[in-house]
């Protein structure tokens, strides 16, 4: 299958696909001459497109795409005069459009597309990451690579509204009754996502304030004693935090205190196998250009890039890369590419890593992204499935949240914590982070105190709730889970990485025939064989959960259930249910505390 590219450009603009649009977004690839060209005269004009064929009708100007039976498949109408698009929605709910924003199907909002956090819409859906990609159950999916705009999907039709009306516009039209096949060809214009080192799918425990040297190296200590697995330690900056890894936002010089010799510390993390990543932000507001591209201008990648050179020779392995959120398309997607490019340039033979606070289509070829500062609360949880989801529908497969949310609610409890920690298990970036950062620890709920303060104490638990040895103890199966489970995990990456098929995959992605599963929003499949169904209510003593068709196992009893059925498994605070495909070949590999172990 190959996209229909449309293309509007003014007559007598002097303008070509090559000049017109911006060279953002787009995998760099030869386009072949159109297949026709078209304009608004009053005859009408067709052409063929595989086996569909394409009429053009004039006053207004409407594009139709038929199939082989002469049924419509879409319908694009645009008015000269502003630049809009009314495209078919055809009563069926529409997905991707990026991270953040209106769950799960997109219909029903007006969105403009805007990027960045804002409340309180932040709080529950987390930050916005806006990609003009919609995919649609009725077989076509639309990317508005140009100019930006406006959704208006409130009504029976869609319409996009761009942000400048006189420019020229373009977009795509992908056509497949398969999703999984226009997944692919999505990541074949924007790009296939990258191959991420193995020890990025471990465990990663992130910290806020810290106290010393000796505190830091003593939870490596503790992570290894206990035998909770563990890969990554992540350290938040000085500036949203009063003594974090450097001296105040913007900085890349170390915080004295804490890291008197940074070399000697992340050489043992390494011996003890963990690995280092550093949180950073403030890069310049017209950031622009390739590490590989050289040039005296400030605001270029490849200079920014030389203020992290130091730091990252002191034996850090990836960025936690916060801010941004004013950055342009073109500015966000430069950054996410710098960590990238100018990891490959000092290290070219080891695999970069780097979490991304923003993003644009595009961004899977680099890093990882996580959906931002949400709130602590069940609702919370129950929505960040749906925003995943939809995250990897718009072709960014690498995600994750912020473990227990990050802003404490009289919410968070510690069947809070073990319930989002369980889903976590099953996302691609598994990481612990928030503000009173020490209930975020596998054993924080078990010291008798919240450790540093950074929420208001009224919402924080009370020393007497603050000791459940059962919560180390769940943490940890899940842990083990994770790490056994890395032959299968990593496989299905190596998948992702060749097809763009993403590792947490809506049911209706799986399952594209079946209108049941395409309303199931709060349980996915995990990779080709592995169905997922977190636990997201208080006090929950059972989940039900619709299984597709065909036979299923029970991960935890081995007992057969029956598929295109819905399901209901009894649960304790140790079970979040798991569904094993019928036939499936599970490989899983021993405990392990680290996967370089």
């Amino acid at each position: 299958e190959t996209p229909l590219r449309i293309s509007f450009i003014a007559k007598g603009s002097g303008l070509e696909l090559a000049t017109a649009f911006p060279g953002f977004g787009l995998k760099d690839r030869v386009w072949p001459a159109a297949a026709a060209r078209l304009n608004s005269a009053s005859h009408p004009s067709s052409a063929t497109w595989g086996r569909r064929r394409i009429v053009v009708k004039a006053e207004p100007l409407t594009l139709s795409v038929l199939d082989a039976d002469e049924q419509e498949i879409q319908r694009l109408t645009f008015d000269a005069a502003t630049g809009k698009i009314n495209f078919q929605l055809h009563d069926l709910p529409v997905f991707g459009m990026g991270e953040g924003g209106h769950q799960f199907d997109r219909r029903g909002v007006v969105d403009a597309m805007r990027n960045g956090q804002f409340k309180p819409d932040q709080l529950l859906n987390g930050g916005r990451s806006p990609i003009p990609w919609l995919i649609s159950p009725a077989g076509w999916a639309l990317f508005f690579h140009h100019p930006m705009g406006t959704f208006d999907l409130t009504g029976k039709e869609g319409v996009f509204r761009p942000a400048e009306p006189a420019q020229p516009q373009d977009l795509f039209l992908i056509v497949n009754q398969d999703p999984s096949v226009i997944l692919r060809e999505f990541t074949q214009l924007t790009g296939l996502p990258h191959l991420p080192p193995l020890w990025s799918m471990g465990y990663q425990q992130s910290h806020r304030t810290l106290a010393s040297r000796e505190e830091v190296l003593k939870e490596t200590e503790t992570f290894r004693a206990k035998r909770l697995p563990c890969d990554v330690m992540i350290y938040l900056g000085t500036g949203f935090a009063p003594s974090g890894w450097n001296t105040g936002h913007g900085s890349f010089a170390f915080n004295q205190k804490i890291f008197p010799d940074p070399e000697v510390m992340f050489h043992q993390m390494h011996e003890e196998d963990f690995r280092v990543v550093l949180h950073v932000l403030g890069a310049p507001h017209d950031l622009h250009g390739r590490v590989t591209d050289h040039s005296a201008d400030p605001d270029d990648a490849a200079n920014y890039w030389r203020d992290h050179l130091k730091t990252f020779a002191a034996g850090i392995d990836g960025w936690w890369v916060d801010d941004g959120d004013e950055l342009p398309p073109e500015g966000r997607l430069a950054r996410n590419r710098m960590y990238w490019e100018g990891a490959l340039e000092q290290r070219p033979n080891i695999r970069p890593f780097s979490i991304q606070r923003n993003g644009y289509a595009g961004l899977q070829q680099y890093g990882f992204l996580w959906s931002g500062d949400v709130n602590s609360a069940w609702r919370t949880l129950r929505v960040q499935i749906a925003n995943g989801l939809n995250t990897a529908l718009s072709g960014i497969p690498y995600w994750g949240t912020d473990t227990g949310g990050f802003f404490s609610t009289k919410e968070l409890t510690a069947e809070l914590y073990v319930r989002w920690f369980q889903f976590s298990a099953f996302c691609p970036l598994f990481r612990s982070h928030g503000r009173t950062w020490m209930l975020r620890l596998p054993w924080g709920w078990n010291r008798g105190d919240v450790g540093p303060v950074e929420d208001d104490p009224a919402l924080l638990p009370a020393p007497e709730d603050l000791h459940h040895p059962e919560v180390e103890e769940i943490c940890r199966r899940y842990l083990n889970l994770r790490y056994q489970l890395l032959p299968y995990l990593y496989s299905a990456v190596r998948e992702t990485h060749e097809t763009g098929m993403p590792l947490m995959r809506a049911l209706w992605l799986a399952y594209p025939d079946d209108s049941r599963a395409l309303a199931v929003d709060d349980a996915y499949m995990w990779g080709e064989s592995l169905l997922v169904a977190p636990v997201t209510a208080a006090s929950a003593k059972e989940r039900s959960v619709y299984l597709p068709r065909g036979l299923w196992f029970d991960y935890w009893t081995g007992e057969q259930v029956v598929g295109g059925l819905d399901h209901v498994r009894p649960v304790d605070l140790a079970t979040m249910p798991l569904y094993v495909k019928a036939g499936t070949i599970l490989p899983l590999g021993p405990i392990k505390q680290s996967t370089l172990e």
